[in-house]
């Protein structure tokens, strides 16, 4: 299915209205290239969508860190405007998306990390096996093998035969998986999750329940921040806590009041402080 051109319309309109100047680079990695977009000067700060997402994911959040850092937002393998895997394995997922970045910044550049959902898995990894890594912060990550907290079912939107019923099913989902509150669901988190949904190639929803988020995490020394809506659908934080973060003395974490599985997106001001400040420390 195609992405309804009033809407892709409607969200470029947006992008070009609201976020700084962009420098796009085509990173070429075997078997594929790797899409990354470039916002702002400074130190590099990194930013991974999550599944059926995009660089879009971080539209809200962009702006407000480009003031500081020098934003690096890619389009995973199998996303967005990067070319369509060769494989259906997480590590080759995970080996093409650092070997990119390493070819950008350099092995021993330093960088801080952030990844939301299942790209809270991916920089897990990334942070495991890149020395690199100063600083990490994961918005709703998968991969923590606890216990979720459905919304209610996803609709199969690919079966939407019209734009309406497209339209229709992509509100819906937003409001099942992603969104707690029915005003945030705005043309503009349609218009980004239809367009996420319609370019993904990669499954990526066996791989972030499948658990390893603990084990890649006892690899990695840094400070690592965990940010969780309230009404987070696709785990209960509160579970997670004794394990992932009280036993750890690096780690800490913030509850977002009010917002959902997509926190950065429903709460920008408050997850775009709570990101100034904990990057900015280092």
């Amino acid at each position: 299915m195609e992405i309804p051109q009033f809407m892709h319309h409607q969200t470029q309109q947006w992008i070009e209205a609201h976020l700084p100047p962009m420098g796009r680079h085509m990173v070429y990695t075997q078997p594929g290239e790797v899409c990354w977009r470039q916002f702002g000067t400074g130190e590099p700060l990194v930013l991974i969508h999550g599944g059926h997402g995009s660089w879009m994911h971080w539209a809200r959040n962009i702006e407000a860190l480009a003031e500081r850092f020098s934003v690096w937002v890619p389009d995973l393998p199998g996303y967005g405007d990067s070319s369509t895997p060769q494989f259906d394995d997480f590590d080759s997922l995970v080996e093409i998306t650092l070997h990119s970045l390493d070819q950008l910044f350099g092995a021993s550049t330093a960088i801080n990390l952030a990844g939301f959902s299942f790209g809270g898995l991916v920089s897990a990894h990334i942070a495991a096996r890149r020395a690199s890594v100063k600083r990490l912060a994961l918005l709703g990550p998968a991969g923590h093998g606890g216990p979720r907290r459905p919304r209610g079912k996803l609709v199969n939107w690919k079966l939407a035969t019209t734009q309406a019923e497209l339209l229709e099913a992509m509100r819906h989902n937003l409001w099942v998986h992603m969104l707690d509150a029915d005003m945030q669901i705005d043309p503009l988190a349609i218009g980004i999750h239809t367009q996420s949904c319609i370019q993904t190639r990669y499954r990526s929803r066996g791989h972030s329940m499948k658990g390893g988020l603990a084990q890649a995490l006892d690899q990695y020394e840094g400070d690592t921040l965990f940010i969780w809506g309230e009404q987070e659908v696709t785990a209960t934080p509160q579970a997670l806590v004794p394990a992932l973060v009280n036993a750890h003395s690096h780690r800490s974490f913030r509850i977002i009041p009010a917002a959902g599985h997509w926190v950065q997106y429903e709460a920008a001001s408050a997850v775009n402080a709570l990101l100034l400040e904990w990057f900015g420390e280092v």
